[in-house]
């Protein structure tokens, strides 16, 4: 029998190889888990190499395994060289595999990846399917274009063990906006578990946060996320308040933890000559500086999105189109709806179209004023489907063919 809703035990996996997408969606979800249900605890096995750099609330702690670096070419490496990327690999799968058996979860909700980086989980789902444990598939609302997805799952068999192993597909989205999963050949028997759940919307952390003393009022604020592609972005923002003399905005630009120190130490020599230019490293309550932002210019990865739209930002977005185009695709349906303004990032190149651009911005409409209505919802949705799972008896595994290799 499945414990009592109070006593429910949800462990989520988060592989965190490149960037905060990962831990900063899992996060959040963890954190509406255990506000909306006392007693539930949380497990978060995860990868990022600054997770320690967050606060988690009570009945919310994580189990971290060993890091690994997404190259650009989509390979990756450990993130020491002295440690063969195949033993960091061996370690993960060790630890999440044990994890699972000690902690016992009711529910399992797996971010992204079925079967896990480089097929770490695969050792474990058949585990916590024995136990009766619900195996959740967590998707962001885009995942890339379909032909680039369909490839990706069939390349890792990925169909087949979603057909075996997960009881739900929850995505964080709305069905209007946008199907990650378009272009797939999903029999009924998965689509009937596929549950949009709506967008994650974001607040202001309650802990005590103030800015920094010497921050500005009014300004627009620039961020790249983890940083670690944010570069360009802020060579494109600072060559464009160079250009443009009579924006009187002041900036506040945000790196990120993971852009390279060369090209941070590039950037703040650059912008020191720019007057009104400030410049953080990283600042792990980006919402309460969002907030007080009068604009925002990033490049519109989901935790983003979700946070502009929650705060109600005028926003420019400038995506990257590689590897992913998911930034890309997000921000064109967004712009089509009226929510944000987006720009080329190689029309962002030149400095007199992003000077334009971002000059725009402060008289743009607010999110809020579109025509379409944002379903910002999903946290209290996926609250609510695990309060009801702690209601159920122990779960019968998906009728399926089984998965021929373990």
């Amino acid at each position: 029998m499945a414990r009592h809703q109070s006593q429910l035990r949800v462990l989520m996996y988060s592989h965190d190889t490149f960037g905060l997408g990962h831990l900063r969606r899992t996060r959040a979800i963890a954190h509406a888990l255990v506000e909306q249900h006392k007693g539930l605890t949380v497990l978060i096995i995860c990868g990022s190499s600054v997770a320690g750099a967050f606060d988690f609330k009570a009945r919310v702690d994580f189990v971290k395994i060993p890091s690994v670096i997404k190259l650009h070419n989509g390979e990756y490496k450990s993130l020491t060289d002295l440690i063969d990327l195949g033993e960091t690999l061996n370690m993960r799968r060790a630890i999440i595999e044990s994890t699972a058996i000690s902690f016992q979860p009711d529910v399992f909700i797996v971010d992204k990846e079925p079967r896990g980086l480089r097929r770490e989980l695969d050792s474990t789902l058949p585990i916590l399917q024995d136990q009766g444990c619900h195996i959740v598939l967590g998707l962001r609302e885009v995942l890339d274009e379909p032909e680039v997805v369909c490839a990706e799952w069939q390349r890792n068999a990925a169909m087949t063990w979603v057909r075996e192993y997960f009881d739900s597909i929850w995505i964080y989205g709305s069905k209007d906006f946008w199907n990650p999963l378009e272009g797939l050949e999903l029999p009924e028997t998965v689509t009937s578990r596929v549950k949009y759940t709506g967008f994650l919307a974001r607040t202001i952390p309650k802990a005590n946060h103030s800015l920094p003393r010497k921050l500005p009022n009014n300004y627009i604020l620039v961020t790249a996320g983890g940083g670690g592609d944010g570069g360009d972005l802020m060579r494109q923002v600072l060559a464009a308040k160079e250009h443009d003399k009579a924006n009187r905005f002041p900036f506040v630009l945000v790196l990120g933890p993971f852009m390279p120190l060369r090209e941070k130490a590039e950037i703040r020599h650059r912008a020191n000559r720019i007057q009104d230019m400030h410049v953080l490293d990283f600042d792990n309550r980006i919402e309460t500086l969002m907030q007080k932002a009068t604009a925002v210019v990033s490049m519109g990865g989901y935790n983003t999105f979700c946070e502009l739209l929650s705060f109600d930002k005028r926003s420019l977005i400038v995506p990257r189109k590689t590897p992913r185009r998911e930034q890309l695709i997000r921000a064109q349906r967004a712009a089509a709806f009226g929510l944000l303004d987006l720009i080329d990032p190689d029309d962002a190149k030149d400095p007199w179209q992003m000077a334009g651009a971002i000059s725009a911005l402060p008289s743009r409409k607010p999110p809020s004023r579109s025509r379409y209505r944002v379903d910002l919802n999903g946290l209290q949705a996926i609250g609510k489907m695990v309060g009801k799972l702690g209601r159920n008896d122990r779960r019968v595994p998906p009728q399926s063919a089984s998965v021929s290799a373990r």
